[in-house]
């Protein structure tokens, strides 16, 4: 699967009755638990204080991307995109291969800063 970033911009149209809001990002809510469980949606940001999420998405290209994910979100007609091919960094240090295993620190991490002593 490709990962593109992608930044989502929500412009509500002035007038519209606030039920349709709600029905609406209600089922946005629903449709994203899927599109995180099929693997397509892997991490979603809000930005502070702007109507706009920037996420990661995967597909197995930008049309499926467009078509068949983003083209599904009940929130859909009132966003702007701009979506970005992503391809892996030599220096991520989250890049996994046979050598390198990221989780094992970060799980020794986590354990020594919410492990506290006996006294």
């Amino acid at each position: 699967m490709r990962e593109f970033l992608v930044e989502i911009t929500t412009a509500i149209p002035e007038g519209t009755d606030s039920a349709e809001v709600d029905r609406r990002r209600a089922a946005e809510a629903v449709r994203a638990m899927v599109l995180a469980a099929t693997g397509n949606l892997f991490r979603l940001w809000r930005s502070v204080g702007e109507p706009r999420s920037v996420g990661v998405w995967r597909t197995a290209d930008e049309d499926e991307l467009h078509e068949k994910v983003l083209g599904t979100l009940p929130l859909r007609s009132w966003m702007t995109l701009t979506v970005t091919s992503l391809e892996s960094h030599p220096n991520d240090p989250g890049k996994s291969d046979a050598t390198a295993r990221p989780s094992e620190p970060l799980a020794v991490l986590t354990a020594a800063a919410t492990t506290r002593p006996r006294r």
